[in-house]
């Protein structure tokens, strides 16, 4: 007589597997949600990352030269384009997004004029497709950390640095 092979997992075997799975998952999402969701200069970034690109995009899209303004007093940026009315131009500065408590813009450094430390500091997207040089300089009070975002005129993805980085 020949003997069956079955193929496939005892109900044991599955029951171990789901029960280690849970338990990695238990201890790594409260450090994933720490770490990666509740960092608001990781948030900050992030969003300063993805608007430069757009706003490089549009710029040559729309062939409209396009500015992302940061308020370094009130810790908000937003973005305009030069075709847009007065009541739109507040409107966009109305609908600015915040960054969390805890964190601030400390200045944005330009190779040419230097170092913006108040008021409204604002990067160019040109119709041809490149940009203002700058660094956007962010303090994370909490953890202490500061970070530097760096644009380069003609790349659209922005550099992150975990350090005070200067040009």
């Amino acid at each position: 007589m020949k003997a069956q092979h079955q193929n496939g997992f005892t109900l044991i075997e599955l029951i171990v597997v789901m029960t280690l799975i849970s338990i990695m998952l238990f201890f790594a999402i409260p450090r994933f949600r720490q770490t990666v969701i509740s960092d608001g200069g990781k948030k900050a970034a992030r969003q300063i990352m993805m608007r430069v690109p757009l706003l490089k995009d549009k710029a040559v899209r729309e062939q409209k030269r396009y500015e992302l303004h940061i308020d370094l007093e009130s810790n908000r940026i937003w973005s305009t384009n030069e075709a847009m009315t007065e009541d739109a131009l507040s409107q966009a500065e109305e609908n600015a997004f915040e960054v969390d408590s805890g964190i601030r813009f400390t200045d944005v450094e330009y190779p040419l004029t230097g170092k913006i430390s108040s008021g409204i500091a604002t990067i160019s997207f040109y119709k041809k497709g490149y940009s203002d040089k700058a660094i956007i300089h962010i303090d994370d009070e909490d953890s202490e950390i500061q970070r530097s975002l760096l644009i380069e005129p003609f790349f659209s993805t922005v550099k992150l640095y975990e350090t005070y980085e200067e040009f």
